[in-house]
């Protein structure tokens, strides 16, 4: 019998990369799934080759070995279907500052097929612009210019969006509105967003998922958010029970600790779990929350090293 399971294609791949430049390896062998309809975080310390990686994805840089596919198209052998389902932003959005940012968006479309004055007006209305697309780049704050850069990245319906640091310089106000853009951005236009960021606080609010690399290398992939139009966090939860290893046979998932289990569960997951195990006969004593922050994850992943 065939397996009729809907299998969910990853929007990006990344398969084996590295990058060397002489003797010295930015990159070792980083393999990665990017899931469709994610906000996708990457975090590392200082150095750990954030940037280097996306500019990999974006054929600014070659890739010494391995392969990224975008959509199933190999950035090597197929850059131009491959980058084609890409909008990016790598370090910071430039601008015709004399210009305003509707004629700066107008320049772009003039660049790329089919881009209409509908989908222009689409894209500012997303990012929140209308108001002020008419005026001159050069009197917009820093946030403005951000958001005028994820419109311009918008433009041709990317499936993936790649943001290197976009909350560098902006305010609490501005990171903010930039976090509703994008989980907008991915309920309405169903794109992918692929971030990276040194700011954890902010990262754990914004992303479904996060990808932590160090020296180079992946380290874990941990997962924030249930994905859906209503995300929610997920958290690990204790369970006190009588018997650990029944209780683990009963739900089928987590982690057997001293004198209980330990689950990863989103809210409303946790009474079910609880009336499973009291069904099965299994006597729960307490329920407790185990959840801790990204940044206390992430610095006991690194050793407690910097933030890039």
């Amino acid at each position: 019998m065939p397996n009729t399971a809907e299998v969910v294609k990853p929007v990006a791949s990344l398969m084996g990369v590295t990058k060397r430049i002489g003797s010295k390896t930015l990159i070792s062998d980083l393999t990665l799934d990017i899931p469709p309809g994610q906000i996708f975080g990457f975090l590392g310390p200082n150095g750990a080759g954030k940037t280097t990686t996306i500019r990999m994805m974006v054929g600014l840089i070659s890739i010494s070995r391995g392969d990224i596919l975008i959509c199933g198209r190999s950035i090597k052998d197929h850059f131009e279907e491959a980058i084609a389902n890409v909008g990016a932003i790598v370090e910071n959005p430039e601008m015709y500052k004399f210009l305003t940012g509707y004629q700066n968006l107008r320049q772009y479309a003039r660049m790329v097929p089919g881009v209409t004055k509908e989908r222009i007006n689409e894209v500012v209305e997303l990012v929140g612009l209308s108001q002020r697309i008419n005026d001159r780049v050069k009197t917009y704050s820093l946030g403005m210019r951000q958001r005028l850069g994820v419109a311009q990245a918008l433009l041709h319906r990317p499936k993936l969006l790649i943001l290197d640091e976009p909350t560098n310089g902006l305010d609490p106000q501005g990171i903010r509105e930039l976090r509703d853009y994008l989980r907008k951005l991915c309920q309405t236009e169903g794109t992918t967003v692929f971030v990276s960021s040194h700011l954890l606080s902010e990262m754990e609010l914004m992303c479904d998922s996060v990808a932590i690399i160090q020296n180079g290398r992946l380290i874990d992939v941990k997962q924030l958010k249930t994905v859906g139009d209503a995300a929610v966090p997920v958290s690990q939860t204790f369970f006190e029970v009588d018997n650990p290893e029944a209780a683990l046979a009963q739900i089928g998932q987590g982690v057997i600790m001293e004198g209980g289990l330990a689950v990863d569960a989103v809210r409303e997951e946790i009474a079910e779990l609880n009336a499973k195990l009291v069904a099965a006969g299994i006597k729960v004593y307490s329920i407790k929350a185990m959840s801790r922050s990204l940044e206390d994850q992430f610095l006991e992943i690194t050793g407690g090293e910097g933030i890039g």
